[in-house]
């Protein structure tokens, strides 16, 4: 749980970087990527981390975002570019929308009570959480994974370094 804006903006800020690295590296001919026809694809959850940052302005906060009912973008480079807008648009309103009192209030989510700072908490783990699954899918449709959190298999490898396996 958050309890003040400032600590938000310096986790957002750095999460959403990780985030856009991956949206940067998919492949318009990526997104179709699978593990089966009942799962969704690489495409549908880059679309995902895009549009459920609209549930944050059911709590409150006002800006820009698609919702589920907005179409699908097709094209990789759509989508990167929609999650830079939509992820520097839900800083910028906590940022100016909300004080650090405004995370300790709790708001009926689902039938359960969240604070404010949680929700904030648990939309930044919900994107490292699909991000996860989209780097598997990213590996299997033959994608470079961009270094987040450590370096990747083949940056130890084109570093000449032994990777760690």
């Amino acid at each position: 749980m958050f309890t003040s804006i400032k600590d938000f903006a310096a986790e957002w800020t750095n999460e959403a970087e990780m985030t856009q690295k991956i949206m940067n590296a998919l492949t318009d001919e990526s997104l179709g990527q699978a593990v089966t026809d009942k799962h969704r694809t690489l495409g549908g959850l880059a679309w995902h981390l895009v549009e459920s940052v609209h549930y944050m302005t059911s709590l409150g906060l006002a800006f820009d975002a698609p919702d589920h009912s907005d179409e699908v973008k097709q094209s990789a480079a759509a989508l990167a570019g929609q999650y830079e807008r939509v992820s520097r648009a839900i800083l910028e309103a906590v940022e100016t929308q909300w004080t650090d009192a405004k995370l300790l209030e709790t708001q009926t989510i689902a039938g359960q009570e969240w604070n404010n700072g949680g929700s904030l908490r648990f939309t930044l783990m919900h994107q490292a959480h699909h991000r996860g699954q989209m780097t598997v899918l990213m590996r299997q449709a033959g994608l470079k994974l961009p270094d987040l959190y450590g370096p990747t298999y083949d940056s130890w490898v084109e570093q000449g370094m032994e990777p760690l396996a």
